[in-house]
């Protein structure tokens, strides 16, 4: 399914966008996946219903961890991200032993429906279960067939240190890398599809092996926009704590990979 023989002939080129790209490090791989095999796993995709768990943050937006039960190239596509061979290829790409978490936890298809958004917010840093696993990378595979700038949607992307940010088309079979920090923002506005369209993207993380935590470990950490409501901006400011508070009662559903 992935264009192996691409990335493997072009890594130092790809290393070198990665590494001095602005505000940080990421990359644009455009043509990741065999196009007729991808067309077949875009039309194998069902209109989802389990929304998002982030729903205070993220409007209209639901997601399938399990996706490669939905089709033979859905479940190639799961296997080659996981594979060893994928795993030397963004190890060179990035200049750091890392790996992507076989099991996919807290990621898979997402389906962004009408009017559907994202606010910016950087990721959990440390595995859920894996507790010395430190996320290094997004790996978001855009299958956004026929898109266009005006149907909104791009990914934002911003510098938590310098306020420098950008935003990247998602067009179809775009695969975006992106550097996982403590400064590393990333969402999206509200989307402008077609009736019937969805903002659709399977995202994949990889991490590195930490023999000590060099961070305090958080879940995710939203930064609401300035004219979000008093409740949505305490909220996100609580929300460390409170989802920490909830995973001790009840357990992590992203542990559970739900």
């Amino acid at each position: 399914m992935i264009n192996f023989e691409y990335l493997e002939n072009h890594l130092d080129d790809l290393r070198l966008k990665y590494l001095t790209a602005s505000p940080f490090p990421h990359l644009i791989i455009d043509g990741f996946c065999e196009e007729e095999k991808l067309i077949k796993a875009y039309k194998s995709i069902p209109e989802l219903n389990n929304k998002s768990r982030d729903y205070s943050f993220a409007n209209n937006k639901f997601e399938k961890s399990n996706y490669k039960e939905l089709g033979v190239e859905l479940h190639e596509l799961y296997d080659d991200l996981s594979s060893e061979r994928f795993n030397k290829i963004i190890s060179h790409i990035t200049s750091k032993s890392i790996f992507v978490d076989p099991k996919n936890h807290g990621g898979g298809l997402h389906q962004g429906k009408k009017n559907s958004f994202l606010d910016m917010h950087l990721d959990f840093n440390y595995h859920p279960i894996n507790k010395d696993w430190y996320r290094e990378l997004n790996l978001l595979l855009y299958l956004n067939k026929d898109w266009k700038p005006e149907y909104k949607g791009g990914l934002k992307i911003s510098d938590l240190r310098t306020e420098e940010e950008a935003e990247l088309d998602v067009p179809f079979n775009r695969l975006i890398i992106q550097q996982c920090a403590p400064y590393t923002l990333h969402g999206y506005d509200m989307t402008n599809f077609p009736e019937g369209s969805f903002r659709t993207s399977v995202a994949t993380y990889a991490y590195q092996i930490h023999k000590k935590q060099i961070e305090k470990p958080r879940t995710t950490d939203w930064f609401p926009k300035e004219d979000a409501s008093f409740f949505k901006k305490q909220f996100a400011k609580n929300y460390n704590f409170l989802v920490k508070t909830k995973n001790k009662l009840f357990g992590s559903n992203t542990a559970k990979n739900q």
